[in-house]
Parts: C-alpha cells; structure tokens; sequence
C-alpha cells in the first residue's frame, strides 16, 4: 500500500502519453442490453464502442474473465437506474438521457493495454483484478476501462478465471466488515461472528476473511452448503431450514458482529442476538437506498433513506448495539490487502460454474435459479 501510495504521489511517470491503438477507433465484442427486462434483453454485439481513456489516472483493461454478481441481475431489470444515472452524467451533459447500450459485469481479471499520462503504478501487460462501480460500462466486454485506483495486481497464484470471482465480492465483504463493522486483523482474534446467508459470493468471502483474523465463525446456509462452509473454516454451521432459525440462533453464546446478507424479517429478530453494550455490531447488505430513489426520485429517496438509518440506528443504540449499512465500494488499495490474503492461501475463490463468453444468457439463467455455492464466471478469451 505504501508503494502505491508513494508512486502515485511521487510525481509523473515518464511521459509515454495515452498512446491511443489504431483499436481505440474501432469496435468490440460485448455482451450489451439496450432495454431493461427479463433475460432476452441480452444481445451480443461485434459493434460495442471500444472504451477511450477520459481521465489520466485511467488505464484499459483486456478482459480475460469476468464473472455475475446478484447486482447484474437487478441491474437488468433496471433496479438503481435513477441513482446510477446520477451518477453517470450529473451535471445533465448528455443531449439524449439514454444510458444504452449497457454492458453489465462488474468483475475482471485480465491484462493492461492502456494507461492515461498519470498512471505510474501500472504499465502495459500487467497481470491485473479489478470490481468496475455498478455506474460505468461492466466487464462482459473484450476491453473495459477503469481508474487506476480501482485497479490491483491479480494474485500471483490465481489463474485469470479464479482471481474473476473474487474482487465485487471481497470488497463487499471488505466494506461491511473492515470499513464499516471496524474489524480487522489486530480486534477480531476470538470474537463471535454470525454471517447470515454463508453460501453466497459474499458469503463465502467473509467467512474467510473474519476467519483469517481469528474469529469464531458462525456460518447461516441450507443443509448442502454446510461440507463447503466446514472447508472455508466456520466453526459452527446452522441450517436455516432445520427448525426454527430465530430459536436455533438464541440458543447460542451471543454474538459481537452480525453479518447479514439476507435482509427482509431477519432484521427483526438478529440484533437480539448480540452482546449489548459491548460494542457489538450488524452490518446489513440488503439496504433500500437504491429502490427509494427509484420509487421516489434523488432528492426524496436520499431523504427517505437517511431518515430511516438514522431512526433505526439510534433505535439500537439506545438498546446497546450498533445498527449499519454496508454498500461495495471499489478500491484497489483494499484489494491489494485482499491479494497478500489470497497469496498467503488464507482466502481461496469458490466458484460454482465457469462459462464461456458465448454462454452469457445461460449463465444469467444459472444465476437466476438460486442456490449457487459460489461464483458463476464467464472466461471472455477462450482457452
């Protein structure tokens, strides 16, 4: 990290400027919708506009696999779509208020192509893994451009399909439980975690993660997850549908941090489960920021979902535990931690199927049918 940060601040690279391809003028490959709707919105297309560096700190990305997260399912049906456009185009620049075509995909594992004038950390044919904000052009393209600080090196001990089913999910994961739960390597040595919904991306990830900080892990998932949640390391599995969770859950020690990746009636009974006035923690995923905005417009929907954190928040407070709102947040630093972890063998990915880049609407279906133990990954360049 401290490299990063001492060669990004540490003046310019040698000039080399954007050094634009004959290709930056030309098309590619990707798998685009141009409508929001159900899985016959996908269409393949040979004429997607190759990406161009906008910025300096940007660099261009050959995609070698990227994989599907449960946001590019709701993105396809539009879920966001106010806010994200915001985020698009905010000062209203575009003549036509159109965000298609849309590529979808968030992660991606592949080589530099191009790096803008300020890009020092990173030089062409860099081995890199990246998770693309859900308000820019997605992953299931043949190039795709991202900042440079959204960017790190992949792990030297990951092939390019492996390392594709990490990053979206590990920085998930990463801002719940480091940046927003405050835990970390040096505080989590012998606490009492319950992660709601283990099986999933997200899931999977964290229970690695609090385990290599050494916690005491407490893994929510069905029957045929449990062999899979034993081998990431949890202590205790539980069944969600062997009797009744909520009485299962309280018959255990209490717990210092709560994980929930499942939301809805969850949260009306999971807090009861943490030691009050200790410090203790719940830190949901499943939060109504993008759907109020949706529903209700930027400003009322901001609105709306800060009054009811805040109400909730104090609410527990004055209960003695911590209620939060966990959001991905992309960050190449953070995934430069993740990258020591995954080196080290304390993380591993697990994916569940991997596709070729023809398979796309197949495997959105697969995603779509639930119950996926890990990853669906798309290898882009075939092999």
């Amino acid at each position: 990290l401290g490299c990063r940060a001492l060669r990004w601040a540490g003046g310019r690279a040698p000039a080399r400027g954007l050094r634009l391809s004959p290709r930056a003028w030309s098309a590619m490959p990707s798998w685009v919708i141009d409508r929001y709707g159900s899985n016959e919105v996908l269409r393949f297309t040979r004429e997607m506009m190759f990406p161009i560096i906008h910025f300096p700190n940007e660099v261009i990305i050959r995609v070698h696999a990227a994989s599907l997260n449960p946001i590019d399912l709701s993105m396809r049906r539009g879920y966001g779509a106010t806010a994200l456009n915001m985020k698009r185009d905010p000062l209203k620049l575009k003549t036509e208020e159109t965000e298609f075509p849309l590529t979808l995909g968030r992660d991606v594992s592949g080589v530099v192509m191009e790096c803008g004038l300020s890009v020092s950390y990173f030089k062409p044919g860099d081995e890199v893994w990246a998770a693309i904000p859900p308000w820019k052009q997605g992953t299931l393209s043949e190039f795709v451009v991202a900042s440079g600080n959204e960017v790190s090196f992949k792990p030297k001990c990951l092939s390019h399909t492996e390392a594709a089913a990490l990053p979206y999910v590990g920085l998930t994961a990463w801002s719940a439980l480091n940046q927003v739960g405050g835990l970390n390597q040096s505080n989590c040595s012998g606490k009492r975690v319950l992660i709601l919904g283990a099986s999933g991306g997200v899931g999977t990830f964290a229970v690695q993660l609090v385990k290599a900080w050494g916690a005491h892990v407490t893994a929510v998932c069905s029957h045929d997850a449990s062999t899979l949640m034993k081998k990431l390391g949890a202590d205790d599995v539980i069944d969600y549908k062997s009797g009744n969770l909520e009485e299962r859950l309280k018959m255990l020690p209490l717990f210092d941090f709560i994980l929930d990746n499942v939301g809805g009636s969850t949260e009306k009974w999971a807090l009861d489960l943490l030691k009050k006035w200790s410090g203790a923690t719940y830190v949901t995923l499943v939060t109504p920021f993008l759907i109020n905005m949706d529903k209700l417009g930027v400003a009322d929907g901001m609105l709306r979902s800060g009054v009811t954190v805040g109400s909730k928040t104090l609410k527990h407070l004055l209960k003695g535990v911590h209620y939060r709102w966990a959001f991905f947040m992309a960050s190449g630093p953070s995934l430069d931690e993740i990258a020591e972890l995954v080196n080290s063998g304390k993380i591993q990915p697990v994916i569940d199927e991997v596709f070729s880049f023809s398979e796309v609407p197949k495997a959105f279906l697969k995603l779509e049918g639930g119950h996926a133990r890990g990853k669906t990954v798309i290898n882009v360049i075939s092999r």
